[in-house]
């Protein structure tokens, strides 16, 4: 049986949930982003204490059909930008559309009814988090980082860095040398 599962983002997702649903021992044949699969067909009462135990870590069971195929557009983007460093070879919207097989205008009306945002800001933003991840590693320089997440340029990059974060790339990674202090310590 398949479960969907809002809020897997990453690696460490997947081994938190089948980590927890072998503590409830459940057999668990696959484990993907935003998706499990168990051996076994499970009661209705056994798929809410999954949800409620699942809670606890941030995530949530999914049963309907329009807040999965939002939920696999994420994860599409997320991996996309977080794993495969944004390498489109072709659009954005051929990706989505070749992946979950669908028209993307339906796609993206969709998305946009139930997340107050469009794809394509969604993946800006993913992109800007993955920026501002890198920024704060300090290992490659901004052409490098431009050139990494597909920008064609520092200055496309750079503005548009702006436009989400409020602050140019530079600023940004000024700010990260300022340390936090304790609240006790303000």
């Amino acid at each position: 049986m398949k479960l969907y599962i809002k809020n897997m983002v990453c690696s460490r997702c997947k081994l938190v949930v089948k980590s927890e649903l072998e503590k409830l021992e459940f057999k668990i044949l696959v484990v993907d982003l935003g998706e499990v699969e168990i051996i076994d067909q499970i009661t209705s009462q056994q798929k809410s204490n999954i949800g409620e135990h699942l809670k606890k870590f941030g995530f949530e069971l999914i049963d309907d059909k329009k807040s999965r195929i939002i939920d696999k557009i994420k994860t599409l983007i997320i991996e996309l930008v977080h794993q495969q460093n944004a390498q489109l070879i072709i659009n954005l919207s051929d990706y989505l559309s070749n992946k979950l097989v669908q028209d993307y205008s339906t796609l993206s009306s969709l998305f946009s009814e139930l997340e107050d945002t469009t794809i394509e800001k969604y993946f800006i933003y993913q992109k800007i988090e993955k920026v501002k991840e890198l920024l704060l590693y300090d290992e490659l320089t901004l052409s490098e980082i431009a050139f990494q997440m597909n920008y064609s340029s520092v200055a496309y990059l750079s503005n548009q860095f702006k436009k989400v974060t409020g602050f140019s790339p530079s600023h940004y990674k000024q700010l990260k040398d300022k340390k936090r202090r304790q609240i006790e310590y303000l």
